[in-house]
């Protein structure tokens, strides 16, 4: 499947992408990957600007993402030793002149993946932290969290499966327009269902809701278009089934990037993504630590109405995340 989608994006990219018209600067639809994150219904930024009414907007992301960090004390010993696959099926529409509702439908794979040794290699030839990488099994699967000697969680076997399905809707609060300045702000909803098997990292077993407002300001000039956005926002928790004595109840996330559209097919941009811990009662930065990790990317018009967006992630805060994650999404208005 990723392959298949990966190939079909660079045929359109390098069939269409002469004649491409305007790219619009979105914020990218990024969230925390480490395993015991993603399956919580933590969204991304959102968009500044709904859909007009009767539009429709369907996407297809694919992220992978290469997980290892270590960590013990005296009482707590956890180990994050994988790699994740998410397809996310979004799609979204809009109802009327303030209001789009979408929904979104993940399938996640947890595997030993196929990364180590070119994240070791890469580490070595530029003298980065290796972080002990270098000394563990190559492409296992081992996702552990112990307490006081007692398993509290653990996963060895490969699987995939259907994640926790999202229904969302957006609030068009603020929108102004004229030939240099584009200005919004929306509220945002999200409604996480538990669709997928807790067990297997598929899903938290919880029902998530989050609301976030996004704004967002673009303004012409000669060099081209230039954007600045954020959001802010809240996610109640409801007791999941992993490390459910740990969980906390609420989790405050944000988003701050900008970009830069310098001709009308191609935007670039820089993101960082952050929020506050998910588990409580530890002393592991993996688990209660605040996180932050920086997004680089951008995004190439395909045709007047399809896009590609192409994106890698860092760990600002070393643990708190992945070491990296890769992702495409391919996105499409009719």
């Amino acid at each position: 499947m990723k392959r298949l989608v990966f190939s079909f994006s660079i045929f359109l990219l390098s069939t269409f992408g002469s004649w491409a018209l305007a790219v619009e600067i979105t914020p990218f639809p990024s969230t925390n990957q480490s395993p015991f994150i993603q399956i919580f219904g933590l969204p991304g930024p959102g968009e500044a600007f709904i859909l007009p009414p009767g539009q429709t907007e369907v996407s297809l992301e694919i992220i992978h993402s290469s997980n290892y960090a270590t960590d013990i004390t005296s009482r707590e010993e956890i180990v994050i030793d994988g790699e994740t696959t998410r397809l996310n099926f979004k799609a979204r529409a809009g109802l009327m002149r303030q209001l789009e509702v979408g929904i979104k439908v993940p399938f996640v794979s947890h595997s030993g993946g196929f990364l180590d040794s070119f994240i070791d290699d890469y580490h070595r030839t530029f003298g980065l932290p290796r972080g002990g990488r270098e000394d563990a099994p190559k492409n296992r699967l081992l996702y552990l969290y112990r307490r006081d000697g007692v398993d509290l969680f653990r996963l060895t076997d490969s699987s995939s499966g259907l994640g926790d399905i999202s229904l969302l809707a957006s609030w068009q609060l603020f929108q102004r327009q004229n030939e240099r300045i584009k200005e919004g702000i929306t509220l945002n909803l999200n409604l996480k269902l538990p669709t997928g098997e807790s067990e297997k990292l598929m899903g938290s077993g919880s029902y998530d809701f989050a609301f976030s407002l996004t704004a967002q300001r673009n303004k012409t000039m000669p060099s081209g278009i230039w954007s600045l956005y954020g959001s802010l926002g809240a996610l109640y928790l409801t007791l999941g089934d992993v490390l459910t004595e740990e969980q906390e109840k609420w989790v405050a996330f944000g988003s701050l990037g900008g970009g830069w559209a310098p001709n009308r097919w191609l935007s670039l941009k820089m993101q960082t993504d952050f929020h506050t811990p998910f588990y409580k009662h530890s002393d592991l930065d993996e688990l209660s630590a605040f996180a932050v990790q920086l997004v680089l990317g951008g995004t190439v018009g395909i045709t007047e109405k399809t896009a590609l967006d192409i994106g890698i992630t860092e760990d600002l805060r070393v643990k708190t995340s992945p070491d990296v994650v890769f992702f495409l999404n391919l996105r499409h208005r009719f």
